[in-house]
């Protein structure tokens, strides 16, 4: 009798010893009468058989390689807010987006305006040819001056479409801009003899806040009309009746009124939908911007004389000061862009070199963080969206 000794590694291979069996067996058969050599068959049938049984190499599994470990870049920490000495110390800058990779997108764009780009925004009431009796006015002569001085030193005026574009998206404009804004309802003449000279010869245009009481009985309307479509003189609204301040006691009836109506007025007459509230008398509030923004405006102006604005950067004040009473804080309407400040024209020349040194210096500070913005940019945003133009 043959003994088998199985290991574990035999039953394994028990099938295979299984199959062989028979053949194994029949071999053991008595022969056939024709078969020549049953002693051969018999030992060729055992040796197929026990070779079967012999344990095979065990396999050893290779190693599995550990993965290396993705690299995690660890984005650096942004910049503080750019602040510039040259303002009253309770009039800081506000910045107004949210979304933080949209903001540096906008700002690096080479097809954007550059760090440092500023606006000087000028209220002018009136420009009086005798003596000037009020504070809201200036002479002829004085007028002249604050325009040839800002022409030497390198500003260009823009209009309210393209100071909506610079705020919002960083547009290109010139890298020292002024809007010009005449409040109130004026002649056009008022316009020839003051404005006219300096688009023609510059392409200066000029902004007017247009009070809307009068409708189309207004003796004023059809001479404006006939400037607007010239398209040097932009208009915008500064309210319906205007001789009443809008605040958050206002009424829902009289917010929509000066807004909306002013609004009608002005796309019914002048063709055009303004983009601007020239806030009347400064009056504003938290209840007016939010009325504001429904009715579809995109700025806001004040006579708030904070400083000059920048991308995502505007100067405003969250608490009264005692010093300058008549100005109203803007940080509690919450909405930086409805609460724009602006110079008086009386103001100006004494700030022209302030301007253009926040400009510079907030030119330099972005240069010296442009690396660190884009780092954080590249790892941040960039998977999102995208390279920066």
């Amino acid at each position: 009798m043959i003994k088998f000794r199985f290991s574990t590694s035999h039953f394994l291979q028990l099938p295979s010893f299984f199959l062989l069996l028979p053949i194994f067996l029949s071999a053991c058969q008595p022969a056939p009468p024709s078969t020549p050599d049953m002693s051969a068959a018999l030992t060729q049938a055992f040796e197929t058989a026990v070779a079967q049984l012999q344990p095979t190499a065990t396999l050893v599994p290779s190693e599995t390689p550990i993965p290396t470990a993705t690299a995690i870049r660890t984005p650096p920490a942004l910049p503080s807010t750019f602040v510039a000495s040259q303002l009253n110390p309770l009039d800081t800058p506000h910045n107004y987006i949210d979304d933080t990779c949209q903001y540096l997108q906008d700002k690096w764009d080479s097809n954007n305006a550059a760090p440092g780009t500023v606006v000087m925004v000028v209220m002018f009431h009136g420009i009086i040819k005798g003596q000037v009796e009020k504070d809201n006015q200036v002479s002829v002569s004085d007028f002249k001056h604050i325009m040839s001085d800002m022409h030497d030193m390198g500003f260009q005026a823009i209009n309210t479409q393209q100071l909506a574009d610079f705020l919002y998206t960083n547009a290109k404009i010139p890298e020292r801009s002024v809007l010009l804004v005449v409040d109130d309802r004026h002649t056009a003449q008022n316009f020839n003899d003051h404005f006219r000279t300096y688009w023609e010869q510059w392409g200066w245009p000029v902004i007017n806040g247009w009070i809307s009481a009068f409708g189309g009985d207004d003796q004023f309307l059809q001479e404006n009309v006939a400037l607007s479509h010239e398209g040097w003189v932009d208009y915008q609204s500064h309210g319906y009746i205007h001789n009443l301040n809008m605040s958050d006691s206002s009424t829902d009836e009289f917010l929509n009124g000066e807004l909306q109506g002013s609004m009608a007025n002005i796309q019914k007459y002048f063709n055009k939908t303004p983009i601007a509230i020239i806030w009347p008398g400064g009056g504003f509030g938290a209840r007016p911007v939010e009325f504001a923004r429904k009715a579809g405006y995109k700025l806001g102006f004040t006579i708030n004389p904070r400083g000059p604005v920048m991308f995502n950067w505007i100067p405003q004040a969250d608490t009264n000061d005692p010093a300058r009473p008549s100005y109203l804080p803007e940080g509690s309407a919450g909405d930086a862009l409805m609460t724009l400040p602006r110079y008086w024209d009386t103001d100006v020349r004494a700030h022209l070199d302030v301007v253009r040194n926040i400009g510079k210096d907030a030119a330099a500070y972005a240069q010296q963080n442009k690396a660190t913005e884009l780092e954080y940019y590249d790892v941040i945003c960039a998977p999102t969206y995208g390279v920066i133009p």
